[in-house]
């Protein structure tokens, strides 16, 4: 049996009967675009995160876009965020016309690290980007206190994060604005792409429903330059009835996490460091190892399959080498580039599965 590090088929069929209802309501409606999904869903997601607004939209790079725009960043503007990160975070800011400002992440946790940040700063910063990573809280109340100081927006990447929290607090309610993908492999996944955008500022939150749909007001004008961004109906159903699940799929991902903390802590593998007073959900279990692509190798061997998040920062990517610019050292960035391997983790990953991902691992080592 192959293994891979994420199984978006195991979670349909384990909510089979629910998540074919759902769709089976959105077809029967007839309404597949601005019907009763969308706005039902962002409701019921404000609630779970523990705020008053969520937008639906496209995906997770436009929820990013979209609440920079409603920020009023854009030509002139840097927006400081980190290079160990999907390529998203980073794409977003270009796409709006700032300058991508990246720094170091620090050496536990590998988020934003919030020295860097402080070092980073100067009269043209208008915001900064940081990003939960793994299911892990970035350390949101360094991170605030500096943007406060400096008058930055804050726009959180919630991506990875679904469901964790932050002294209590769910990531997405601990900024200005939070941003979500709900790409199928996600903790909260969809069937295809989607995104959100949470806030509790009432008038970000509507400048990203004009934005998300041409710039409309209630009579379809269009008042702002807008595009097109909208949930479909399908998406928003699937969804919802996902949410149902997510506080206990989020569980299922810690207990796993706790028993590979417990078979590999005496192995060579630098293991997940928690952040005190954070919720990590897990969307991956990242373990770093000098010898990553000959375990990489090893595993696949072992019908296994790793993957690496991330292997390229972006600033070693080809489209952002010379539109970037660097505030400092990215050291750990660099090395973890080459040790990060993630491993199988879901809600649906049994016993028997479980045994073949850590027999194969401990046996890496047991060869050398």
């Amino acid at each position: 049996m192959t293994i891979r590090f994420s199984d978006p088929v195991a979670q349909y069929e384990a909510h089979k009967t629910s998540i074919d209802a759902a769709i089976g309501r959105v077809l029967e409606s007839g309404r597949y675009l601005s019907g009763g999904e969308v706005p039902a869903f962002e409701k019921e997601f404000a609630n779970f995160i523990g705020v008053d607004h969520a937008v639906g939209v496209a995906n997770g790079t436009d929820a990013l876009e979209l609440a920079l725009r409603s920020c009023d960043v854009g030509q002139g503007d840097e927006v400081i965020t980190v290079s160990h990160t999907a390529v998203a975070t980073v794409a977003a800011i270009e796409r709006v016309g700032a300058t991508p400002v990246l720094v170091d992440v620090d050496p536990d946790f590998l988020t934003l690290d919030p020295q860097r940040l402080s070092e980073a700063v100067t009269d043209r910063t208008k915001a900064v980007i940081p990003v939960h990573l793994y299911g892990q809280p970035a350390d949101m109340d360094a991170i605030s206190e500096i943007a406060r100081n400096a008058g930055l927006r804050v726009i959180e990447d919630c991506a990875q994060a679904h469901g964790a929290t932050c002294h209590d607090r769910r990531v997405g309610s601990l900024g200005d604005v939070g941003c979500f993908s709900f790409y199928p492999t996600k903790n909260l996944g969809a069937l295809g792409d989607a995104g959100m955008v949470v806030t509790r500022d009432e008038r970000l939150a509507e400048e990203v429903r004009q934005l998300r749909e041409y710039g409309w007001n209630s009579q379809r004008e269009s008042i702002v330059v807008g595009g097109n961004s909208r949930m479909d109906e399908v998406q928003a159903a699937v969804l919802r009835e996902k949410l149902k699940w997510l506080d206990d799929d989020n569980a299922t991902r810690a207990k796993l996490a706790a028993r590979y903390g417990k078979v590999l802590a005496t192995t060579q593998f630098v293991l997940p460091c928690l952040r005190r007073g954070a919720q990590h959900v897990y969307h991956l279990y990242v373990v770093r190892t000098a010898a990553r692509d000959d375990l990489l190798d090893h595993l696949k061997s072992h019908d296994v399959i790793g993957g690496v998040h991330y292997r390229q920062p972006v600033h070693w990517q080809q489209a952002y080498r010379d539109r970037l610019r660097i505030a400092s050292g990215l050291l750990v960035t660099e090395q973890v580039a080459g040790e990060v391997l993630s491993l199988p983790i879901y809600p649906e990953l049994d016993e028997k599965g479980f045994q073949q991902i850590v027999t194969a691992l401990l046996s890496f080592y047991d060869g050398k």
